[in-house]
């Protein structure tokens, strides 16, 4: 499972290098090394409330615009799901814990592919109404996450927006949390944005 991560972090790394490497001889070469004011934040909440489940999840993020075309960094998923059988009144938990590593790519401002690896950490559990015997599974998957994407606008390099996305979990792992009971695959859509750190007077 690790080598999926490794796999990954190459993968952003070799981005990176190349991004850096193509970077155009203008203001943004003359600074020179790492600037902070292209770091940002961002991710995403889901709140989900329908006929006996509840879902509460986040996935803050912490990034770096590595080049015009190019915005890449780190994550943590947390995501808590409870469902109660509307027949039997039992009741199933799911939590989900998933650090991780993304790229987002843009051919142009509005429109981006992805790339976003995760290792979930998911525990199960099963709550009989009876006060019968309680079971509890604990599970981990990799996930390599691919896909397209909306934004509102990617004006230039490190500016704010907000972005919708679509992607599916092409490593198909049987415990992924991005697969159905029969281990089909299930697009991932997201919608999230993305705040710029220190924009003072260097962006000024």
């Amino acid at each position: 499972m690790k080598s999926f991560f490794f796999i990954s972090m190459i993968i952003v790394c070799s981005l990176t290098v190349v991004a850096q490497k193509e970077t155009d001889t203008d203001e943004e070469v003359a600074d020179g090394g790492f600037r902070k004011d292209y770091l940002f934040t961002g991710g995403n909440i889901n709140l989900s409330f329908f006929s006996g489940v509840t879902v509460l999840g986040a996935s803050p993020q912490l990034g770096y615009s590595v080049a015009k075309w190019l915005d890449a960094g780190v994550l943590f998923g947390y995501t808590y799901s409870s469902e109660r059988d509307v027949y039997t009144n039992d009741k199933y938990r799911q939590t989900i814990i998933g650090p991780g590593a993304f790229a987002r790519l843009f051919p142009v401002n509005f429109l981006f592919l992805s790339l976003q690896f995760e290792h979930n950490f998911i525990k199960q559990k099963y709550l009989p109404a009876g006060g019968g015997n309680r079971l509890t599974n604990k599970v981990d998957a990799n996930s390599l996450l691919v896909g397209a994407g909306y934004t509102s606008g990617r004006a230039s390099r490190n500016s704010p927006y907000y972005y919708f996305s679509v992607s599916i979990d092409v490593i198909n792992n049987k415990n992924s949390p991005y697969t159905d009971r029969f281990n089909n695959l299930l697009p991932v859509v997201v919608a999230g944005f993305n705040i710029p750190l220190f924009q003072g007077r260097q962006n000024q």
